[in-house]
């Protein structure tokens, strides 16, 4: 395995941190208090290829693999991690379900206006009692003649009102079977579908997150991915792959309230010292820094098995688990070492502090992912 950051992946780097400067700084906070969806910020990060990373340039893609991606959505959230969550979930969830799923013909109809950010995308797995246990979901499907007619609510969707076309995994079958599930494509539009109510957050709060309805919608069955009855099975693949992009939206929050830290630590003095020379600070510090390149180093690790086009479950899964945990764990060293001003909004670790939390929770909490660490390795 080489790890090596190689020239394109710098160049990636750096292109987000001039585009952040100029387009997502002066904007943060205003964006974070108001809980705007800033739409117009991800058309233009299509037109730099960031909302199709891994589609093929056949789709109009950018044809990159997963190291890029890493730093891509880690770069962003360095910056502002609800956009970072934004882009993950766009790219990997949404337009990969349809990549990795869809036939040709919904590919060609959909990749080339998902990649390039005229169409935003949602997916919509959970519901209101159904969270990690999904093969309970009660948001039905039923077959009339060639058509499909779903009915049910869909939340915690990320897009789910402002989202221009949706995958939505929904049962088909009887509860509890895994292949009871199927999953569609829905355009925004489509009579019978609509956005529910909006999730007032803690954090992530420039990602749009709310409700998804569907009453009486029917879609004729070439809006279908894949065979009836596939759903959950792909749903749980893609999350394989999500997991990834969440370890490094972790990756970058970690990383962005570290490099706050590390700097507040050099120029605060008390004492008549930098607060970087007591102890008590430097060894936080020195807990940050081994900490994250250890969560680097696993992310990279299930994105090198992501691009060989191997099983990729147990590492995404530990990838994940360990980055979002210490993505808190840093975050709150952060606010620490910031003392009184980092109880506030004036300074970054604030956000970072209440951004990380969800890290731990979305596309499967930590309690999930330990479940799904120790089935691989007993098996």
């Amino acid at each position: 395995m080489d790890f090596q950051i190689t020239e394109n992946q710098l160049a990636i780097a750096e292109t987000i941190r001039t585009f952040g400067e100029k387009h997502m700084r002066p904007y943060i906070m205003e964006w974070d208090e108001a809980q705007t969806f800033p739409i117009e910020l991800f058309k233009k990060l299509g037109e730099l290829g960031m909302m199709g990373v891994l589609v093929p340039e056949a789709y109009h893609g950018s044809g990159l693999g997963y190291f890029e991606y890493v730093t891509i959505v880690s770069e962003i959230a360095k910056i502002d991690p609800s956009i970072g969550l934004s882009v993950a979930a766009h790219n990997s969830l949404c337009t990969g379900h349809i990549m990795y799923f869809g036939n040709e013909e919904q590919k060609k109809k959909y990749l080339p206006k998902l990649a390039t950010a005229e169409y935003i995308g949602a997916w919509g797995l959970t519901e209101p009692n159904t969270g990690s246990d999904a093969g309970n979901m009660t948001c039905v499907a039923h077959k009339d003649g060639n058509d499909w007619i779903i009915n049910g609510t869909k939340c915690w969707i990320t897009h789910g009102k402002s989202g221009d076309v949706a995958v939505v995994i929904a049962r088909t079958g009887e509860k509890g079977d895994s292949r009871g599930m199927t999953a569609f494509v829905v355009d925004r539009g489509t009579p019978g579908f609509s956005g529910g109510r909006k999730e007032n957050k803690l954090g992530m709060r420039a990602s749009e997150t709310t409700e998804m309805i569907f009453d009486n919608c029917r879609i004729p069955d070439t809006q279908r991915l894949g065979n009836e009855g596939e759903g959950f099975i792909q749903a749980m693949k893609v999350l394989d792959g999500g997991r990834i992009s969440i370890a490094a939206l972790s990756l970058g929050i970690a990383k962005g309230a570290y490099e706050a830290s590390l700097k507040y630590a050099k120029e605060r003095h008390q004492f008549n010292q930098p607060i970087a020379n007591f102890q008590g600070i430097s060894f936080k510090l020195a807990d940050m820094k081994a900490e994250i390149e250890a969560a680097e180093l696993l992310i990279m690790q299930a994105a090198d098995i992501k691009n060989r086009g191997e099983v990729v479950t147990k590492e995404s899964a530990m990838a994940k688990y360990y980055a979002s945990e210490i993505c808190v764990k840093v975050a709150t060293d952060a606010v620490q070492i910031f003392g009184g001003y980092g109880y506030t909004k004036d300074f970054p670790v604030e956000k970072f502090f209440r951004d990380s939390k969800l890290c731990t929770i979305g596309e499967g909490t930590s309690e999930i992912q330990k479940l799904v660490i120790a089935r691989e390795i007993l098996k």
